[in-house]
C-alpha cells in the first residue's frame, strides 16, 4: 500500500512539474513605461527602443515597446510634442504611416468620445496578408500609439482587445 501511495504521488510530482515547464503562448505581465508615462498589459516580455522620425514635418523621438507572440506584434509607440495642438496633430500622421507601411487605402477615421483614433485594416507585410489594429490618443503634450500587427490568421479578437483595453496613459 505504501508503494502505492509512493508512485502515485511520484507520477503526481511528474506531471505537475511537467505542466510547469511548459509556458502559456500568452503570458500576460503588465508594464510601465520608464517615463511613466503609461501602463499596459503585455503578452510576453517587451522591448524598447527610440528613434527620431518625422511627422508631417514635427520632428520627435518615438519609444517603441513592443513583445511579439506566434508572429503577432503588440506595440506600443509614445513621444512627446512641443505643446498638446502638436501632440494631436501627431495622431493621424502616425495612422497613416501605419497604413502606409502595409499598403492600405486610408478609409479616414472619425475620433471616439475620448478623443482617440482608431485603425483596423488589412494589408501586406513581408508579402503575407497582415491585420492591423490600433488606436492613437494624446494627453496633454504626449501622444502614444496602441497597435497589434499580424498575420490575418494570428491576430485574435481577444488577445487584441485584452492588450488595447489594457493600456492606461498617465
Amino acid at each position: 500500500m505504501r508503494a502505492h501511495t509512493f508512485f502515485r504521488t511520484g507520477r503526481l510530482l511528474a506531471m505537475a512539474a511537467l505542466v510547469a515547464s511548459c509556458s502559456p503562448t500568452y503570458n500576460w505581465r503588465e508594464y510601465t513605461s520608464q517615463d511613466g508615462a503609461y501602463t499596459v498589459l503585455f503578452p510576453a516580455k517587451p522591448s524598447s527602443f527610440t528613434r527620431s522620425i518625422d511627422l508631417n514635418g514635427m520632428r520627435v523621438d518615438l519609444t517603441m515597446t513592443a513583445a511579439e507572440v506566434e508572429g503577432t506584434t503588440f506595440a506600443v509607440g509614445s513621444g512627446a510634442a512641443p505643446d498638446a495642438a502638436a501632440a494631436q496633430a501627431a495622431l493621424p500622421a502616425m495612422r497613416q504611416a501605419l497604413l502606409r507601411n502595409i499598403g492600405a487605402a486610408d478609409s479616414g477615421a472619425a475620433r471616439d468620445e475620448k478623443g482617440r483614433l482608431a485603425v483596423d485594416a488589412g494589408g501586406t507585410g513581408n508579402g503575407q496578408p497582415v491585420k492591423l489594429v490600433g488606436r492613437f490618443e494624446a494627453r496633454g503634450t504626449r501622444f502614444y500609439q496602441v497597435i497589434v500587427l499580424g498575420k490575418r490568421s494570428t491576430v485574435t479578437q481577444e488577445q487584441t482587445e485584452q492588450f488595447l483595453t489594457s493600456f492606461k496613459p498617465q
